[in-house]
């Protein structure tokens, strides 16, 4: 199976606070919820976003990403939504108050002209209000349960795209293979065409040339033979592409094989668009015929396309 580096998941769940009556009743919970995102990327990038609460569980979903994940810039949000039931709504933490009286004596013992503590900024800092009895470790096991269900459901979303562009990869190199199979029996004929032309230009060149020298040479019609025949092999040397013709073929017969194979194929099939373009830009390059300048140009047009595919393949 081929798998994209791009898609998105997010899983979520409620847990009920420590102590609450049925569904929550007379006490109050949180909403976890954990949001993926992925790119592509050369390599695996972890980006996380998460509250302090939950922080301890970083290690655990980094590890479970790179057991998963070879590839891709990947966002991880993590966030948390605190539902206070009616019963216990703006409950005060006395211990929390406590320690924040103390740690105020304490700055105000140093700092005597420092201005006191006005109630909304009690009321604000964090854990003077019981915003929850949901235990650290229930609220890290559900971050866990989440991030675990929001990986399976990233994997399933990249594998189908994985899937999609496969196809479309596979459409490509059977269209490049049906216009290698087309121009390959055509090369000798165009080439001999061309050739053709060049035996009668030079002999047109050499006849002129030989008709104003006459007063003072003379060239046999062997010589003159000879280099023309010297000339156009020489050209028709410089102009075959049968030899690339062959790569391209080899080349894409692997990369069909490295798609139907499936697995991480990103960076091999990275390589073999290089590999084929390169003998596209030859063929171009060497091309003796309209009809071969044309084949070249639809190659590179093929290729490029299928470049920024790969681009997305893990």
């Amino acid at each position: 199976m081929i798998y994209s580096m791009t898609g998105y998941a997010s899983a979520t769940r409620e847990v009920v606070a420590d102590g609450a009556g049925p569904n929550g009743a007379g006490g109050s919970g949180v909403g976890v919820s954990v949001e993926l995102r992925t790119v592509n990327s050369r390599f695996l990038d972890l980006n996380f976003r998460m509250p302090e609460d939950v922080r301890a569980t970083e290690p655990q979903l980094r590890e479970m990403l790179m057991t998963k994940l070879s590839r891709g810039k990947v966002d991880i949000r993590i966030n948390l939504n605190r539902v206070e039931q009616t019963a216990n709504a703006g409950a005060l933490n006395r211990e929390a108050l406590t320690q924040l009286a103390t740690l105020e004596r304490a700055v105000l013992d140093v700092f005597p002209d420092a201005e006191r503590m006005r109630t909304g900024e009690i009321l604000r800092w964090p854990g003077v209000l019981a915003e929850s009895s949901v235990s650290p470790e229930t609220l890290r096991e559900a971050v866990l349960a989440c991030g675990k269900q929001a990986i399976a459901d990233l994997i399933d979303v990249r594998a189908r795209e994985g899937a999609a562009l496969g196809n479309v990869l596979i459409n490509n190199v059977t269209e490049m293979e049906s216009i290698v199979a087309r121009i390959t029996p055509l090369v000798p004929e165009l080439i001999a065409k061309h050739q053709q032309k060049i035996v009668e230009r030079l002999q047109d060149a050499l006849g002129v040339a030989t008709a104003e020298n006459t007063a003072t040479t003379s060239v046999p019609r062997e010589e003159i033979a000879e280099r023309i025949r010297q000339e156009v092999t020489m050209y028709g040397i410089r102009i075959d592409i049968a030899e690339e013709l062959q790569r391209l073929t080899a080349h894409l017969a692997e990369t069909r094989h490295v798609l139907q194979k499936g697995g991480k194929v990103g960076k091999r099939l990275d390589f073999m668009m290089q590999e084929l373009n390169r003998e596209a830009n030859t063929l171009g390059s060497k091309a003796a015929a309209k009809e071969l300048a044309d084949a070249s140009m639809t190659l590179k047009l093929l290729i490029e396309q299928m470049r920024e595919q790969v681009q997305n393949l893990e």
